[in-house]
């Protein structure tokens, strides 16, 4: 099938031994203040209901909606093209590490290495959360080896140099063979870190927008879900033999619905009344209802679990996904936020991990939302676009694929495509490969040309 179980799930009852409390999470802590009315309002809600009416019943793409040039093919098999990602885009974007859960106490690290960079990740004694690079001040060896654990120090095996949670270096082994070692300028190199509620983010680029700034609108209309509660249930990593994008835009778009998920997700989401929105930083969210005839449940629903009061009606009634650039694409509901990531290991192979966060859900069943058995296999939803992703491969790679003519309903993948150049530089991209800037300004949130026809 192209798709191996790559590393054991999280160890079934780990998260439920986590009790944790803290101060004040930084670098930088985005505290979410619970307050009634959270996310959308009702203008909000009433524009997108009557977006979706007006989806349901065009003929033609939006007046004024630009035609799509063909994406290159070279952006899914190009060498070129997949260095230019490796230098530039996993570099320069804010990108979800870890869940507060998995460093719940002070002491508490893992070792994330997912960006291609070796990082580890520590709750400090002083309540904060760091990430560093894990190398050495010294000659570059690893301060932790292992993938997990906890330590009142870091300190480096190969030669004793020990630094605090903070990253200062506070000992050497034999410091009087150094001339004039500077103990300030000698502590671990950090990586920006920063939280959305109990989700720990990291960027590599010391210049980055904070990640407040890229979030942009999506922050305020995430309120509603109350990330700051939301508990680690699950997480697993797969293998796909696939190019990472491909694996990734199938999560992008319901044109695919009726063909690969006919008996699973198409009885329960009207692909007619799908709603597409563009946000900055190349983020996207789709909301689409439930068809009138289907019943409350989805092929993935989490029936028994506790509800996250404060979601309101669309995150109740609708499939609501967001796809926050380069990786992420997550379904939200009032009852999980389960999301999919997707990581490059070589131009024609993904790790793709699946994550599931709900409310605590006290002495009942862990909960996971995406896999079966533990993490023995991924559930009917996505083994339906994980297996076609690899026919997909086969054929991208073939001497007949030249492009992609995408629809409006895929526009988001152009929108994300987009934002790829700008993050590299369009300059720096072979001109073959490059994709012309065609959705403007005027059709990114807030903006919508739609509402005019409404």
């Amino acid at each position: 099938m192209g798709l191996r179980i790559d590393h054991p799930p999280l160890r079934a009852g780990f998260v439920t031994r986590c009790k944790f409390q803290f101060q004040s999470i930084g670098c930088r802590d985005i505290r979410l203040v619970k307050r009634l009315n959270m996310g959308m309002n009702e203008q909000q809600i009433s524009d997108i209901r009557k977006l979706m009416e007006y989806e349901a019943a065009r003929t033609e793409p939006p007046i004024g909606f630009p035609n799509l040039p063909d994406l290159p093919g070279g952006r899914y098999t190009d060498q070129r093209f997949f260095d230019l990602e490796q230098e530039h885009i996993w570099r320069k974007s804010w990108l979800f590490a870890a869940h507060i859960d998995e460093v719940p106490e002070p002491g508490c690290f893992i070792l994330w290495e997912n960006a291609g960079q070796p990082v580890v990740i520590v709750h400090g004694d002083d309540g904060k959360i760091y990430a560093h690079y894990n190398t050495c001040s010294h000659r570059g060896a690893p301060i932790v080896t292992e993938q997990s654990g906890r330590k009142a120090r870091l300190t480096c095996k190969y030669h004793g140099w020990t630094y605090t949670h903070q990253g200062e270096l506070i000992s050497v082994r034999d410091p009087e063979d150094f001339r004039d070692l500077d103990f300030s300028c000698r502590g671990l190199s950090s990586v920006r870190c920063e939280l959305f509620g109990n989700l720990i983010f990291v960027n590599f680029d010391e210049n980055a927008m904070t990640l407040l700034e890229y979030l942009g609108p999506i922050a305020d209309e995430w309120e509603e879900f109350q990330f700051d509660n939301v508990r680690l249930a699950a997480r697993h990593t797969f293998v796909l033999d696939c190019n990472w994008k491909i694996a990734m835009e199938a999560n992008t778009e319901v044109y695919h619905v009726k063909s690969i998920h006919a008996a699973t997700v198409a009885p329960v989401l009207d692909d007619r009344r799908n709603v597409n929105t563009f946000y900055p930083n190349g983020h996207g969210r789709m909301i689409a209802p439930r068809p009138a005839s289907a019943n409350n449940m989805s092929a993935i629903e989490l029936p028994n679990l506790p509800e996250i009061e404060t979601v309101g009606e669309l995150g109740r009634t609708c499939t609501q996904s967001y796809g926050i650039f380069p990786n992420w694409v997550s379904p939200l509901s009032h009852r999980a936020i389960p999301p999919l990531l997707f990581w490059p290991i070589s131009i024609n192979q993904t790790l793709f991990e699946v994550w599931t966060m709900t409310p605590d859900w006290g002495d009942g069943e862990r909960p996971d939302y995406w896999t079966v058995n533990d993490g023995e296999s991924l559930n009917p939803v996505l083994l339906e676009d994980t297996e076609f992703g690899v026919w997909i491969q086969k054929s991208v790679e073939s001497y007949g694929f030249k492009g992609v003519p995408l629809s409006y309903q895929e526009a988001r993948i152009y929108h994300w495509n987009q934002q790829t150049d700008r993050v590299i530089g369009i300059e720096n991209i072979p001109p073959e490969l490059r994709v012309e800037q065609v959705i403007g300004d005027e059709w990114i949130f807030p903006n919508d040309p739609r509402m005019a026809h409404v």
